[in-house]
């Protein structure tokens, strides 16, 4: 039988190496190895229980707030995966699945103004995440490629650099902020949550039809995946503060230096997420499978995990 401790001690090093590859030093190693042996390991033995479970490829989802680790948490879980357990691992963000920036313009003028700026549901290529899940299910499996979205151009790389999925994957790890998100009852979305929508979706168009793709086309998408992990962010105030070291961040890993986001605009392009977040935290705290309890500080607090 594999143990914690077996675990610990293959995937330790690796694990260390891709913190520092991802500029994660705001902990000392001793709190980096705690979680590791808290929060990590126990939800990898989690996921390859659910896999045996199944027999067949495990689709899991994970959300949470902007620039709660949602990339970073995944990372590492495909480290465990592959290493400890030989799992074939597929790791992709729903963000590589936004439309084209001449999509976006075009939904702009057609729709509303606010569908511009990338992020809320409508603005991915819905059919190419339906073709992502499809080719993966298929029992005689072929070779296919997926999206990259670069956010420093916010707009979609050209297809030479897109990923390669050469094999089947056993689990396939699909992260995004509004992930599991569920659509709102009309009298909720009446009443705006912050001055972008009080002030630029004054008939409410915007937030109905961000509504209703939820309740459609995204709800078809989010019903193909087995479970859902959680990160549950202490409240929206955090998503700014967060979303700004990503920012940074961004600015040192980018193909290009263009449209990287200066502090305003941080802050009016969170107001965007705001809603969804917010209903989010409700849902997905009591319906995921696994909830991860962030701290002001940025670190997990504990793991909860559920039948």
């Amino acid at each position: 039988m594999q143990t914690a401790n077996e675990c610990f001690n293959i995937v330790e090093e690796d694990y260390l190496k891709f913190l520092n590859k991802e500029k994660i030093f705001t902990e000392s190693k001793k709190e980096k190895i705690m979680v590791l042996k808290n929060i990590y390991i126990p939800t990898s033995f989690w996921i390859e229980k659910k896999y045996q479970k199944k027999g067949s490829t495990l689709f899991l989802g994970i959300s949470g707030g902007q620039g709660s680790g949602k990339t970073t948490i995944a990372g590492i879980l495909k480290i465990i995966l592959q290493k400890f357990f030989k799992r074939k691992i597929c790791v992709t963000s729903i963000d590589d699945f936004y439309k084209t920036l001449n999509d976006r313009n075009r939904m702009s003028k057609n729709v509303h103004p606010l569908f511009k700026t990338r992020g809320v549901p409508g603005t991915h290529e819905v059919n190419l995440i339906k073709k992502f899940f499809r080719e993966i299910k298929r029992k005689n499996f072929n070779k296919f490629i997926i999206p990259k979205f670069d956010k420093s151009i916010d707009d979609r790389l050209k297809k030479k650099n897109w990923k390669r999925i050469d094999q089947k994957p056993e689990i396939v790890i699909f992260e995004g902020w509004c992930v599991g998100a569920s659509y709102q009852s009309n009298y909720l979305i009446k009443k705006p949550v912050n001055v972008l929508e009080k002030n630029e979706d004054k008939k409410f168009v915007w937030r109905k039809y961000v509504n209703k793709k939820l309740k459609k086309e995204y709800k078809k998408i989010f019903s193909m995946i087995d479970d859902f992990i959680f990160i549950k962010i202490p409240s929206f105030k955090m998503v700014f503060k967060w979303r700004l070291l990503q920012e940074n961040k961004l600015k040192e890993k980018s193909y290009s230096k263009k449209k990287i986001m200066s502090y305003n605009e941080i802050r009016r392009f969170i107001m965007f997420y705001e809603r969804i977040t917010l209903q989010m935290i409700k849902d997905l705290s009591k319906s995921a499978s696994v909830v991860m309890f962030l701290k002001k500080n940025h670190k997990i607090k504990k793991v909860q995990f559920k039948l």
